[in-house]
């Protein structure tokens, strides 16, 4: 990227790399969705670049370095601290980027990991490597802004700027009005179930990027390393703890609100 070098030190040259990096991400950022928003049904066909850009790298190793996830490893073993200490940051980054570029990327499976829910039950987490993190956050940065201009003002869950006490605001505030009753309801293992026919083709009415969609179509079919240590196919869902799992969970909901508001007296 213009301008902006990586470096391979943690310290102030990095900061102030990573503080550029930003500036030109938002940029772009503001612009995709922008251009989403003002075209319902443009497709966009040269997303892939962004995807490998040097500063949508950047930023998406600060956030997966700077999430409270970075000590934790995929099946390849290495932590973002592992490769921040043992690797570089530069190295690492120019490397990703290089196999993305002539398509030799491939992901790995997600590392599975069971944690007790409140009800009592487990929840299974996929811990992916953090390479793919980074890509996956990269993915993110791009589509995102796009999708974002799709999504419906009475959507909440894993959107930016948004949280679960909106929500519960929202509702407050239309049970004062007009409103008289609230639906309430659950979708079984979500995540686990989404369709992944049903979900490309809702990603593609957006990206006709056919390397980015390749991108997405190979993170959720890349599997999950059970902790028995057996190589489990994923041929639905998006492994909950993906950086791209929330993003992709809401594009596939849409459908839902989109239909919701349909029907006579639905939320706008």
């Amino acid at each position: 990227m213009p301008g902006v070098t990586l470096v391979n030190a943690g310290g102030p040259e990095l900061e102030y790399s990573l503080y550029r990096a930003e500036r030109r991400v938002l940029e772009i950022q503001a612009k995709l969705h922008r251009w989403a928003g003002d075209d319902r049904h443009c497709r966009f066909d040269d997303l892939f670049n962004l995807v490998c850009d040097p500063a949508f790298l950047l930023v998406a190793w600060g956030r997966v370095r700077s999430n409270k996830g970075a000590r934790s490893a995929g099946v390849d073993g290495r932590s973002a601290f592992y490769i921040e200490a043992r690797v570089g940051v530069e190295e690492f980054l120019d490397r990703l980027r290089a196999s993305l570029k002539d398509r030799s990327f491939r992901p790995e499976p997600a590392r599975e990991r069971m944690i007790p829910k409140a009800s009592g039950k487990m929840r299974r987490l996929g811990i992916s490597t953090v390479a793919d993190r980074v890509v996956q956050a990269s993915l993110k940065l791009v589509l995102e802004p796009i999708f974002e201009a799709d999504f419906l003002p009475c959507s909440y869950g894993f959107r930016p700027n948004r949280r679960a006490h909106d929500a519960v605001a929202e509702v407050r505030l239309l049970t004062s009005k007009k409103y008289e009753w609230i639906v309430e309801g659950d979708i079984k293992a979500c995540f686990d179930e989404i369709s992944h026919p049903a979900l490309m083709e809702r990603v593609r009415e957006r990206v006709g990027d056919k390397r980015v969609l390749s991108l997405v179509k190979a993170f959720l079919k890349a599997g999950i390393l059970t902790e028995d240590g057996l190589l489990r196919d994923t041929e639905t869902g998006t492994p909950q703890g993906s950086i791209l799992s929330p993003l992709l969970s809401n594009v596939a909901l849409s459908v839902l609100d989109e239909h919701i508001a349909r029907l006579p007296g639905g939320p706008a």
